[in-house]
């Protein structure tokens, strides 16, 4: 099974996002980006929609709940929010859901910085192997890997998917 382009998901995403954001009377989003590739997918998401609008970025390394088990990666960012989140309508942009931990982790440090009034979940995959009940409103694709096969993002530009195999497999 060949994984999908990015280039063919993105102005798919881009519509479905415009969709549920006017469904849902959301006139003025704040779009987020989770470092590294929900940052490369939120760019040329923004890009795909026609907005310029200001981009925050969050590193949710230190909210990760197996940081005691892996440490810190070595690229630690720091997270960058240019507008409040308090009461706001949030679009979190990630490039690969698979257990929901990231996401998880993104909510809590969210919440550290204020009450948003909705968040809105985007990933470019949806993986199918959730340990936590967070499911994307808007996906790329849903793809269903073998034991010990993983995706990575290529990017900025172009982006692209290579499918991974783990060491111990």
């Amino acid at each position: 099974m060949s994984l999908p382009d990015p280039a063919v998901l993105l102005p798919q995403m881009a519509a479905a996002l415009s969709a549920h954001l006017q469904q849902h009377q959301i006139a003025e989003p704040r779009y987020i980006g989770i470092h590294t590739g929900g940052v490369w997918v939120a760019e040329a998401l923004l890009q795909a929609m026609g907005q310029s609008a200001p981009l925050g970025t969050l590193d949710v390394s230190f909210y990760r709940d197996d940081f005691t088990q892996n440490g810190l990666h070595p690229q630690v960012r720091p997270s960058a929010l240019p507008f409040e989140i308090e009461g706001q309508h949030l679009v979190l942009i990630d490039d690969v859901l698979m257990s929901g931990r990231t996401i998880r982790a993104a909510l809590n440090e969210l919440f550290d910085y204020g009450r948003p009034a909705s968040v809105t979940l985007v990933c470019l995959l949806d993986l199918n192997a959730r340990e936590l009940p967070i499911r994307p409103d808007v996906v790329g694709a849903t793809l269903s890997l073998a034991p010990g096969e993983r995706v990575k993002l290529h990017g900025p530009t172009p982006l692209a998917l290579e499918r991974q195999l783990l060491a111990s497999h």
